[in-house]
């Protein structure tokens, strides 16, 4: 029998979809949902939900793909010689995937044990949404002058493909602060572009494509070490996770390209003040729980065991 509902799934792939690409933390919005689902109910589920809630992220691995499969084939070309654009970018993004491959194997376990508890997941979203509302300020600004049309003005902007291996890098290092429960990858990344000189759409995007590798090592790694709980919650459910999560997270990301070209992150960063005083009300009232036993989380004897199993 299935631990886990197809409802279950479509809905958990929904909202993985959904939020995975925007600034808006996939994590925290995940909490809520398997919470009201029940589905941290049970501490023998637990863990193998949480492991499912990140190999459906494969779906938002083929939602970029296929939007992007021009940039993909480009690298493809690029890797055979016959694309230098396409070689530069497949470099950079491998770049910028390197602090994550590292940090991400290292600390994982220790992440899951010592920042997977409530205040972390809630202070990282409102932090994280003051950072893009503070963002909105300083991008009126250079933008403003940008949209100049002067000479000066042109020069601060670069194009994707010609981004450095320090912008690279740069990038990267800041997607690793993203595993920080709470945080976002694609707010990090997508700021992190901007800051180097990409225009918002052109951040974006370096962002979507470099999920492709960090994204698919975390789907294969998590995969690899709970492959056996994701399938006792049931085939079914995980194909259902990862085909709603593959339409769901194509169309929020034409959807945040199309805004960012026209808007600034501010809105994001007010969704998620608001998303963390939904989390922190929830929390408080007993009705969502997440990490490791809420009653242990303030004890510091608990965060070293737990560090160390």
């Amino acid at each position: 029998m299935d631990l886990m509902t197809p409802l279950d799934a479509i809905i958990l792939g929904l909202v993985e979809g959904i939020t995975e690409y925007l600034p808006v933390s996939s994590t925290g919005h995940l909490i809520i949902v398997a919470s009201l689902l029940g589905l941290d109910r049970d501490p023998k589920i637990e863990s193998a939900v949480n492991a499912f809630n990140i190999v459906i992220q494969g779906g938002a691995i083929l939602a970029v793909i296929g939007l992007y499969r021009l940039r993909v084939w480009s690298m493809i070309q690029g890797l055979l010689g016959k694309d230098p654009g396409g070689r530069r970018l497949f470099i950079n993004l491998a770049i910028a995937f390197i602090p994550a491959a590292i940090f991400g194997v290292l600390l994982d376990d220790i992440i899951e044990a010592a920042l997977f508890r409530p205040w972390p997941v809630i202070g990282a979203l409102t932090l994280g949404g003051l950072l893009l509302i503070g963002m909105k300020r300083w991008q009126d600004r250079v933008y403003a002058n940008a949209n100049a049309n002067d000479e000066q003005g042109e020069r601060r902007f670069i194009d994707i493909e010609d981004l450095t291996w320090k912008n690279a890098l740069l990038i990267g290092l800041l997607q690793c602060v993203a595993m920080w429960p709470g945080t976002s990858r694609s707010m990090m990344t997508i700021v992190g572009g901007m800051f180097v000189g990409l225009r918002p759409k052109q951040a974006a995007e370096f962002s979507f494509l470099l999920g492709l590798p960090t994204l698919g090592g975390a789907c294969i790694y998590k995969a690899t070490k709970s492959g056996d709980e994701i399938i006792a919650l049931g085939v079914l459910p995980l194909l259902l996770g990862i085909t709603v999560a593959t339409i769901s997270a194509a169309f929020a990301v034409k959807w945040l390209v199309g805004y960012l070209a026209d808007h600034g992150l501010a809105i994001f960063g007010w969704y998620r003040i608001a998303l963390a005083i939904v989390l922190a009300g929830l929390w408080i009232g007993g009705v969502v729980q997440f990490g490791p036993d809420d009653a242990a989380a303030d004890d510091p004897a608990s965060l070293v065991s737990d560090a160390s199993d």
